[in-house]
């Protein structure tokens, strides 16, 4: 912990990883003190039936985690991958593609199977492999290890029961079109327009948060 303390005042530290880490693990901790579902679990997880009136849970549902073994898996990945994306992408550009992946697994729930109640970053961290492999192509770089990773985890989902695959490929479409973005507007004189392209990307995942409340009601 004091290591990694001293790495985050460095400059080139990777400050939002550690942050994410350090705030899902806050947040279990309240969850053990209070119940694992408790009322932590029950004020942040997303349900499709939340998505009119508390649309804000489709994010803070990414920073809760159903047990010890979910949340240490999510955090490994996000440590594992974060680092790395956030030296390339910058922090912001990291924080963007984290939280608009996050939202876009939250969004596919609700479009396919809005009964189901979740929790975790595991769609975000797709977004985190959907992004990185756009990248990795765009710069020329070998990506069957990555994608064996992301087909291994796919199917996983597909085939254990209990988990989010839903989450799992919209965060891994959404993480795939950001990083898309970022490739295509990487000269600083195109900044306005990666802002806005980021942007529409909200605005179209706010657009089908609404059409799917339309079909939830």
């Amino acid at each position: 912990m004091v290591t990694a303390l001293r790495r985050a005042g460095r400059s080139d530290s990777p400050v939002v990883t550690y942050g994410i880490i350090a705030l899902c693990t806050l947040v279990f901790l309240l969850q053990l003190f209070t119940g694992t579902f408790g009322p932590i679990f029950q004020a942040l997880a997303f349900q499709g039936g939340f998505a009119a009136t508390e649309p804000w849970r489709m994010i803070t549902s990414i920073f809760v985690h159903l047990s010890i073994l979910h949340l240490l898996f999510n955090m490994y990945s996000v440590y594992v991958f974060g680092p790395l994306l956030e030296s390339m992408l910058g922090r912001w550009r990291f924080a963007a593609l984290f939280l608009l992946a996050g939202f876009g697994g939250s969004v596919a729930v609700l479009l396919v199977a809005p009964t189901i109640a979740v929790a975790g970053a595991s769609g975000a961290i797709f977004g985190l492999l959907g992004a990185f492999f756009v990248i990795q192509r765009h710069l020329g770089g070998s990506s069957r290890q990555l994608i064996v990773v992301i087909v291994l985890n796919l199917v996983i989902g597909f085939v254990v029961p209990g988990i989010a695959w839903q989450a799992h490929v919209g965060g891994l479409i959404v993480g795939a079109l950001v990083g898309f973005i970022f490739v295509r507007t990487r000269n600083r004189s195109q900044r306005t327009v990666q802002w806005l392209a980021l942007g529409g990307t909200a605005a179209a995942l706010i657009a089908l948060t609404v059409a799917g409340v339309a079909g939830v009601a």
